[in-house]
Formats: C-alpha cells, sequence, structure tokens
C-alpha cells in the first residue's frame, strides 16, 4: 500500500480547515492544517513535505520560496485563479512547480451582476438615507439593464458566466478578448470602451494588462458609463479612476478589488487607520462601492478550491508515477 501524501496548508480559515479535514479523507490524503499565511519565519513548518497549499492572500516572494524549496517543497498550488502574488520565474529557477485551482465560475459572475445593479439603482446613497430615517425617493432615477450596453473585458470562465446572465436581462453585451472563446459580440478594446454603458473586467494581472484602465481609456468612456472591477485591483489606474469620477468625466465605480488593498483588505481596522492614497476619497463618493474581495466567498467556491487543491496535488504526484 502506498504512503498517503502530506499536504501542508497555510493561512487555513477555519471554514476551509473543516472542508479539508472531510475531503483528506475521501481523497485519501494527509492534511497539516495552518492558521497563519505561509512565511519566512514559518515555512520550516512544511519540512519533509513535498506539497504546499496556500491562500491568495500571500505573497510569494524569492526568499519565501527558497525557504519553502529548503524545506522539501516540490509543488505549490495557491488557492486561487489567479497567480499574481507568486514570482513564477523564480519557482521555475528553482525547479518549483506552482498550480492553481479553478472554482465555481458563477460567484464572482452572480456578485459582478450585483454589483452593476446597485450602481445603477444607486443603492448606496438610498441605503445611507434610509438608515438615517430618511425615507424619499432618490433625486436620479434608476436605469433597467435591459437597456443598457455591457462590455465584458475578458471572456474567460467568469467572464463567459457573465455574458450568460446578462443574456436573462435582454441588454446587449460586447465582448473582448484576445482569443474568441465565446459565443459573443466581439469588438476592439477601442469600441467597447467607447459604446459601453457598463464596463465589467475579468483578465487577469499580468504585465500587460497593468493599468489597462487608464486616463486615456478613461476618456474614452461614456460620461454615465460604469465600471466593475472583480478581478484584479491593479487593472486600473486609481488615481486617474478618481480624477474621473471627481471631474464626471464617468458616472460610476464598484470596486471589489482595489490596487494597494494589500494590508487592510481581510482585516478588521475598525480602531485604526488605513493608510491608502485613494481609499476614503472612494469611499465618500456616492456614485462608487468598494468592498473587501469578497466576490468569490461563496460555500460552492470554498468546496471547489479544497477539492481541486487535492487533486492538483494527486495528479503532480502521479505525473512522478508515484501514485
Amino acid at each position: 500500500m502506498k504512503k498517503k501524501i502530506d499536504i501542508t496548508v497555510f493561512g487555513c480559515e477555519p471554514d476551509e480547515a473543516t472542508v479539508f479535514r472531510k475531503l483528506s479523507h475521501e481523497f485519501g490524503v494527509t492534511v497539516s492544517l495552518i492558521r497563519e499565511a505561509v512565511s519566512e519565519d514559518n515555512a520550516k513548518v512544511a519540512d519533509g513535505c513535498q506539497y504546499v497549499s496556500i491562500s491568495h492572500k500571500a505573497e510569494l516572494s524569492e526568499p519565501l520560496l527558497l525557504a519553502l524549496k529548503d524545506a522539501g517543497v516540490k509543488y505549490i498550488c495557491t488557492r486561487s485563479i489567479g497567480y499574481n502574488h507568486i514570482d513564477i520565474q523564480a519557482a521555475g529557477q528553482m525547479g518549483m512547480t506552482i498550480g492553481t485551482v479553478a472554482y465555481s465560475p458563477g460567484s464572482v459572475a452572480d456578485y459582478a451582476i450585483m454589483l452593476m445593479l446597485m450602481l445603477m439603482r444607486g443603492t448606496k446613497s438610498v441605503i445611507h438615507r434610509t438608515e438615517k430615517q430618511d425615507y424619499c425617493l432618490n433625486s436620479l432615477r434608476g436605469k433597467e439593464l435591459r437597456d443598457m450596453t455591457v462590455g465584458v473585458l475578458g471572456a474567460g470562465r467568469i467572464g463567459q458566466a457573465v455574458m450568460e446572465r446578462l443574456k436573462g436581462f435582454g441588454c446587449t453585451v460586447l465582448a473582448y478578448d484576445r482569443n474568441h472563446k465565446a459565443g459573443a459580440d466581439y469588438v476592439s478594446f477601442c469600441e467597447l470602451l467607447q459604446r459601453s454603458d457598463i464596463i465589467t473586467l475579468h483578465v487577469p494581472l499580468a504585465e500587460d494588462t497593468f493599468h489597462m484602465i487608464g486616463r486615456e481609456q478613461l476618456e474614452m468612456m461614456k460620461k454615465e458609463a460604469l465600471l466593475i472591477n472583480t478581478a484584479r485591483g491593479a487593472l486600473v489606474d486609481t488615481g486617474a479612476l478618481v480624477e474621473a469620477l471627481a471631474d464626471g468625466k464617468i458616472g460610476g465605480a464598484a470596486l471589489d478589488v482595489l490596487e494597494g488593498e494589500e494590508g487592510f483588505f481581510y482585516y478588521d481596522c475598525t480602531y485604526k487607520a488605513v493608510e491608502h492614497p485613494f481609499l476614503s476619497t472612494l469611499q465618500r463618493m456616492p456614485n462608487v462601492i468598494v468592498t473587501p474581495h469578497t466576490a468569490y466567498h461563496t460555500e460552492r467556491v470554498l468546496v471547489d478550491t479544497v477539492s481541486n487543491t487535492i487533486r492538483n496535488c494527486l495528479n503532480f504526484e502521479r505525473s512522478l508515477g508515484n501514485v
């Protein structure tokens, strides 16, 4: 009988731990669950373990990767679709393999649609007034999604799920992607910016997508256009966005991710000041919604993430001929 593989899981939240314990028995693996995020200080916890799982909240720099390599780690699976938090080049040079997990695209797609509807109906100001016992109608009438043109930047699994949901609202949907992978009305990047009433971002963060929405792109957008970002914060030049919103060059924005979110997203900052150049300004704007990178946070995604983490490790083990 072959020995069970062991997976060291860093940054393991209590709800993740419950699912890891349950599924580890079903898959026939053992798991070591560590609540703290992986760091150079605790990398040695994985000593002798070839398989490590990390959260997308952990930044894996070259020194940290080296510490994990010294502990014997060969395969790192991030519990996320993206891997911009990992120094991939350094990992490759060290002979370490990086894996990502696929999870239900419906989580982010549902959330993106919700943010669109909230912006269109001025929900932020309505809720704030109601909490103050002001029950007057909003001075600005909302719009219906069927009357809008929605531009989807990125037609991967999540982008396709967004487009599928938008069909039910009867709106016009435009798409931009380098690869035409879905049945959609594909247009150029510039045309999508110019024609769309709502623009929603669903592309990975890479060198060529960093600040893909900057001053030039914001100038192309309609004055009433709404920007939705549930992908990665650095896709948007936040300084340029704040200026465009303040000058009334676009209609509003809903940001579930924010450039420079590390260090305060996922933390209770009730009793301490958050140091960020634009956060407080954005939060004061009635036409801006900021949420803490929570679009993916569903029960279905939790199970998908844990099960696919274990599958990835087993598949890597099989590729070595050990299973």
